[in-house]
């Protein structure tokens, strides 16, 4: 009696459903690589724009492809944006909020996850209630705040509202309640004192969430635009976001230049992206926030 087996055959009905010999779906690479160009194309436009004219990319019939490529567009930036000013206004805005939503939101997730004081339900349930509020409606007793507080055009009067989120507190707070306390008790046994326990136990578990919240801070802190105009009269005294804000709000729009500057804006956070994003990916897989 032969020993040899058959050669493994697809069947029939796995053949019309689109199943491979390998057992794969061919469709579904062809829907995520559809997919994907979709997603990606407007980012693709705007490269193809940056490159082109004026004319060009008013044309009524658009053009997918330069008859030239206008570098000069990047170099037309720095003539109608002090470019390097708010490049440096943005970096200190990201990096002052992201450290102070870290250390002050882990902190206060902490306290409400673990430590027990009086009214420590009605506390969380007022920070709760900030995120039902529209930020628009605080908008004006911000100004007068900051306004009185001489930082108008500054950079602490564009840091300041941002230094705490109810958003991120909530999501450390979550993160700390999912913890066993049997580590914390065990902790309690050794010596090991409430910020011990915090800094040297609880924190260094929680280290997605804090990843999370710190993307989450980068991003929300780099494209900050409403309430820079507000408190920055002056150009040079905005953060790249609203620095565009104001080169689009000109009677005579340069397209070409804008989306140049657009991409010259984003080309950081883009970079931190692709040097981080195995760690980006894994801490939003872990906590859910999957886009």
């Amino acid at each position: 009696m032969s020993t040899t087996t058959p050669a493994r055959r697809i069947p029939a009905t796995l053949a019309r459903r689109g199943v491979s010999r390998d057992g794969r779906m061919w469709w579904v690479h062809v829907v995520l690589a559809v997919g994907g160009f979709v997603m990606a194309f407007p980012f693709l436009w705007q490269i193809i724009m940056s490159l082109s004219t004026q004319a060009e990319v008013q044309s009524p019939r658009p053009t997918f492809w330069p008859g030239a490529l206008h570098w000069d567009n990047y170099l037309k930036v720095f003539e109608l944006l002090p470019f390097f000013r708010q490049l440096r206004v943005s970096i200190y805005i990201t990096v002052i909020q992201t450290v102070a939503q870290i250390v002050l939101c882990t902190f206060a997730g902490y306290a409400f996850a673990r430590l027990r004081f009086r009214f420590r339900g009605l506390l969380f349930g007022v920070v709760l209630s900030i995120l039902l509020i529209p930020p628009q409606v605080y908008l004006l007793s911000q100004y007068q705040i900051v306004q009185s507080l001489g930082w108008l055009n500054t950079v602490a009067g564009i840091v300041a509202p941002g230094l705490f989120s109810a958003f991120g507190t909530f999501l450390m707070r979550t993160a700390f309640r999912n913890l066993p306390v049997e580590l914390e008790e065990a902790a309690r046994l050794d010596g090991a004192g409430t910020f011990r326990i915090f800094s040297r136990v609880m924190l260094p578990l929680v280290g997605p969430s804090v990843s999370v919240l710190a993307i989450t801070t980068v991003l929300f802190s780099w494209n900050l635009l409403l309430w820079p105009l507000v408190v920055s009269t002056r150009a040079e005294h905005m953060p790249l976001a609203a620095g565009l804000a104001t080169l689009a709000g000109n009677q005579q729009i340069n397209y070409p230049v804008l989306m140049a500057a657009s991409l010259m804006a984003m080309a950081p956070v883009l970079i931190m992206f692709v040097m981080l994003q195995r760690r980006v990916i894994d801490g939003l897989a872990s906590t859910g926030l999957k886009g």
